[in-house]
């Protein structure tokens, strides 16, 4: 069965996935700024990164193939759905109350508009993804809320040493009373301005 990864996105030390205006600032600048050219899946992509080797080295380890993410409906709008194109493997599930009904690539594109929730999107994300890839989860409100569901194999952080003081929370938006304990990393790897951690999740019996 596919494993459900959560977070390859990068997060700010006091825990920022983006300020209050959406704007990533440095998050990425690890990504962007090395020697070794790499994509999130593995496949060719028009949009590859660039980082040192020991961050190259690290999502390659935790990110062997990538087939498909679950994503929410905010980023979605946000990034205009790359223009049809995923940013990392085949299809994209978005978690949406309602599909876009104006979107130009909704015909073409490899997306698909999940409106039960996101217990159902990642039911499917699996089930495209096989047993021998995995499912890349956004962190945020949707990651968030699958974390808290016992949805989650993994959890990565990419923490970058910038302090944003508010905005989008990594692990979304936790109620009153919501706790969700981890054990210490399982990996904990330091690349050039940003820490890479590894945590597995245990999810509770079926």
């Amino acid at each position: 069965m596919s494993k459900v990864i959560m977070g390859c996105a990068a997060v700010s030390i006091d825990g920022f996935i983006a300020n209050d205006s959406d704007g990533i600032g440095p998050l990425f600048d690890w990504a962007t700024n090395g020697d070794v050219e790499w994509t999130w899946s593995g496949e060719p992509e028009e949009y590859p990164m660039r980082s040192t080797r020991t961050s190259f080295e690290f999502v390659r380890s935790v990110y062997p193939r990538i087939g498909c993410v679950v994503m929410g409906r905010r980023t979605f709008d946000l990034t205009d759905g790359w223009d049809g194109v995923p940013a990392a493997g085949e299809h994209v599930f978005v978690v949406t109350h309602e599909p876009p009904t104006d979107w130009k690539h909704a015909e073409s594109a490899p997306f698909t508009f999940v409106t039960d929730g996101v217990e159902s999107a990642i039911k499917q994300a699996r089930a495209f993804a096989g047993d021998d890839r995995v499912v890349d989860l956004a962190a945020g409100q949707i990651g968030g809320q699958a974390l808290r569901l016992g949805l989650v194999d993994q959890v990565v952080m990419n923490v970058v040493p910038v302090v944003f003081g508010s905005g989008r929370p990594f692990f979304g938006a936790m109620g009153a009373g919501d706790v969700v304990p981890f054990d210490n990393p399982a990996r904990v790897v330091q690349g050039d301005r940003v820490t890479h951690l590894l945590y597995d999740v245990s999810r509770p019996p079926a």
